[in-house]
């Protein structure tokens, strides 16, 4: 446990990521994402967290072991084909984490999902929050279009609805 770490978690007011993430924000968010899952199979969430909460961070974990905790607890697993993805952004850490489930993870090599976590961080550095979370949506859905393409009636397994968790 480093203590710059924990300080910074520590220090790290929610209200930046009220700021950030606004009503209007996540209106749009929640659009992007129907939008998404209008071309293909796939099911998005997107969750925001401002900073670990204090037992996480006494233990050390990292932002891809809250991100797998966060995948767990909004069910992102629990789709028949295995299909659902999280984008996790955590702002004190200023990273991005996207967990697939299974059937999609066995298909995407691990550079695939570095690369949209690296683009979308390039653009919350400059302060573009919106635009890097509707950027790895957009990357997201070209990367899911031709892995699960949408056919018949869509069925609409998980919320929509992006998460702030506070």
């Amino acid at each position: 446990m480093k203590l710059g770490r924990v300080l910074k978690h520590l220090l790290y007011p929610d209200w930046l990521a009220r700021r950030a993430f606004p009503p209007a924000v996540m209106a749009r968010i929640e659009r992007a994402i129907a939008d998404s899952e209008a071309q293909h199979r796939g099911e998005l969430r997107f969750a925001v967290e401002a900073s670990l909460p204090l037992i996480p961070l006494l233990s050390g974990c990292s932002a891809r072991a809250r991100a797998l905790a966060v995948f767990a607890e909004l069910g992102v697993w629990d789709t028949e084909e295995n299909n659902g993805v999280l984008i996790y952004l955590l702002m004190a850490d200023r990273d991005v984490e996207i967990v697939a489930d299974r059937g999609i993870a066995r298909q995407v090599p691990a550079e695939r999902w570095q690369a949209i976590c690296a683009a979308m961080e390039a653009h919350f550095r400059a302060g573009r929050h919106c635009d890097g979370v509707l950027a790895g949506i957009a990357a997201l859905t070209a990367l899911l279009r031709p892995l699960y393409p949408r056919s018949g009636e869509p069925v609409n397994e998980l919320p929509d609805r992006p998460v702030r968790l506070d």
